[in-house]
């Protein structure tokens, strides 16, 4: 008897974890992706479908995403099916698409992999900003497809500066 409910609470959480991983890869790659621009307290950054910032990773070289295992769980990737399609003031020319390893399409924006932060919550949240985290920093995206590297300010420059950079994760 104790064979049988074990055998069947099994089958159960199998069936349960099955389901709720396919719901997971569905919501992560969307049929129709839109890069869009929106305006955060770094200043105008590119975002995805549902408002969260887009970054890059320096690590990444020649277009080919360098985040894999758990730096893809802190930094899910922007998956699509098919080339993403540009919101307002984003350069539809520069949007494309690489393979990532097992052979499913990540967005990317001026040749830069495209990555969300588990930990920005709502949209328009920069938290990933400036992280150093799996060899390399992240950075936020323009419109031009470069790193965002700093607030925009209209206040003069100081002669001193410090930048705090919180850790959420290992390896910092």
């Amino acid at each position: 008897m104790k064979r049988i409910v074990l055998l069947s609470l099994t089958t159960a959480l199998g069936a349960i974890g099955f389901f709720a991983a396919t719901a997971l890869a569905h919501n992560a790659r969307q049929a129709s992706v839109t890069v869009s621009l929106r305006k955060t307290p770094l200043g105008a950054v590119l975002v995805n479908s549902r408002g969260h910032t887009l970054y890059l990773f320096g690590k990444d070289r020649q277009g080919k995403s360098a985040c894999t295992g758990p730096c893809a769980r802190f930094w899910p990737p922007l998956l699509v099916h098919g080339k993403p399609t540009a919101g307002a003031n984003v350069n539809a020319s520069m949007l494309g698409t690489t393979r990532r390893a097992g052979g499913v399409l990540q967005a990317t924006y001026n040749k830069h992999p495209l990555y969300t932060f588990a930990l920005d919550k709502r949209a328009g949240q920069t938290k990933g900003e400036g992280q150093l985290a799996f060899g390399a920093r992240w950075y936020a995206l323009s419109a031009r497809g470069t790193a965002v590297l700093k607030a925009s300010s209209s206040a003069p420059p100081t002669t001193s500066t410090t930048t705090t950079t919180a850790c959420y994760y290992p390896p910092c």
